[in-house]
């Protein structure tokens, strides 16, 4: 990498997970329309096709009359030719498959379990850590081995798990850990600001706000916009809406969007807590003792989100390997579409270009100083010249507290689980998890071993008996 004229040029990004039909796209979108980076981007995915295919789509955005940056993409055949001298590292895998995770989100149904998502906490989340975190050893070996100085950008679920062992395997490694999660509630404080302020146009960029919790379980404990608190704006949004909801556009057939909410569950904590709940509904409420959310599926509809079924992202994979097929065969252009992500901006800061606050996932150094040290936690953080410095964040308090302290708890176990490749080091995390609290231990250990058998290809030379 070289910095000229306020343009970092001849940067070498590595994306581990690169033929992504999700994330690798949304990069390629956001790289090409930044005109002060260029360089080169290696793809590396266990499926070489894939990856191929992303060169090919990559490659074709070079010289159309839209795209600012000028990027080279190149699927590599192994990890150690894309990671090998990389600036910048962007990690961005499925740990398994969707057959797996249909292991991680259904199979406790059967003991009245029920998880929206189920990759980041409840017992699916947990069973994926489980099988997430020796890829994640491999991959931090491997960066200390050929790219020890990289700045290094992890998009993974369950995130606070990954980037965990990160750190625990190379301690010395620049990582962290991007979710846009808070980016949609500071933009639902732009709307209530409007509405309740008539103040238009503000974007989230332009609030202040503090952050902390774990990972898709963050709180928002102060916002403002210029002199306005934000507090007593929001109070007066869901004073308004936390009745019956809010949404935008029509309400027709919401159960049929898998990923949209009406923001209820949100709503309902900061009542509870007093604080921003700062995550999608679907995430937050995995957090919470079963019977407040998640009681049955109707409990979750009554709240107005909804559960995302492994059934439709076996048919989302399949409509995005179609897709794949005509942009690589050019039978359909390729549409820049910013992603709202900041990880442009984060390689631009790390690379001296700016400087830049956000929230992201580090292990815990005192920024919340009343969760387990070493824990990784959400909190806003400086990006500069090749650099990542957490902010002070303060305590957690009262019932936010509460709530976060279980699923920071659980990092430990998890991780003890990992290194000692014994399943029965996460048992207690498994089975004292919010979710669980209506199932029994006995039953707690039948549904462990289950989801440990139906993931077991991905824990070679664990001890798995229970």
């Amino acid at each position: 990498m070289k910095i000229d004229n306020g343009c970092a040029k001849e940067l070498k990004i590595a994306y581990i997970g690169g033929g992504s039909r999700g994330w690798a796209w949304g990069l390629m979108s956001d790289l090409a329309m930044e005109e002060s980076l260029s360089g080169k981007v290696h793809l590396y995915d266990i499926d070489q096709e894939a990856a191929d295919r992303n060169e090919a789509i990559g490659n074709s955005l070079r010289g159309r009359g839209d795209v600012k940056g000028d990027w080279e993409y190149i699927s590599s055949a192994s990890r150690m030719e894309a990671l090998k001298d990389a600036d910048v590292v962007v990690i961005s895998i499925l740990p398994g498959t969707f057959d797996e995770m249909e292991s991680d989100v259904h199979s406790p149904e059967q003991y009245g379990v029920y998880q929206p998502v189920g990759d980041t906490t409840g017992p699916g989340g947990l069973v994926r850590a489980l099988r997430t975190g020796p890829m994640f050893q491999v991959i931090a070996e491997d960066i200390r081995t050929y790219c020890p100085n990289a700045f290094v950008i992890n998009y993974t679920n369950p995130m606070a798990l990954c980037i965990r062992v990160l750190y625990d395997t190379f301690p010395q490694i620049k990582a962290v850990g991007c979710c846009h999660e808070v980016f949609h509630t500071q933009s639902l404080l732009c709307k209530a600001l409007a509405e309740f302020k008539g103040i238009e146009n503000v974007t989230r960029q332009q609030l202040h706000t503090t952050v902390q919790g774990v990972n898709h379980f963050t709180f928002i404990t102060q916002a403002s916009y210029r002199d306005i608190d934000l507090f007593p704006v929001y109070r007066e949004f869901v004073e308004k809406y936390a009745q019956n909801g809010y949404t935008e556009g029509s309400d027709d057939n919401w159960m049929n969007r898998f990923f949209d909410s009406a923001q209820m569950v949100k709503m309902d904590l900061y009542l509870r807590t007093g604080q921003i709940a700062a995550a999608g509904d679907r995430h937050l409420a995995e957090f919470n003792p079963a019977p407040r959310y998640l009681a049955s599926p109707e409990k979750a509809h009554s709240y107005r989100f909804t559960l995302t079924p492994v059934s439709w992202r076996k048919q989302n994979q399949e409509m995005l390997m179609k897709k794949s097929a005509r942009l690589f065969a050019g039978d359909e252009a390729f549409q820049l579409t910013p992603t709202g992500e900041e990880g442009v901006e984060m390689i631009k800061a790390f690379c001296g270009l700016r400087t830049l606050i956000s929230n992201v996932n580090l292990p815990n150094k005192g920024q919340i100083p009343n969760l387990p040290l070493g824990t990784v936690v959400e909190t806003n953080a400086v990006f500069s010249d090749h650099s990542v410095s957490p902010i002070h964040s303060g305590p957690m308090q009262g019932a936010a507290y509460a709530l976060t302290l279980p699923a920071a708890l659980a990092q430990d176990d998890i991780l003890c689980a990992v290194k000692s490749k014994d399943a029965s080091a996460a048992l207690r995390a498994f089975a004292g998890d919010p979710l669980m609290v209506g199932v029994t231990l006995h039953d707690a250990k039948l549904l462990y071993r289950k989801m440990l058998n139906n993931t077991k290809v991905y824990l070679p030379g664990w001890k798995l008996d229970i």
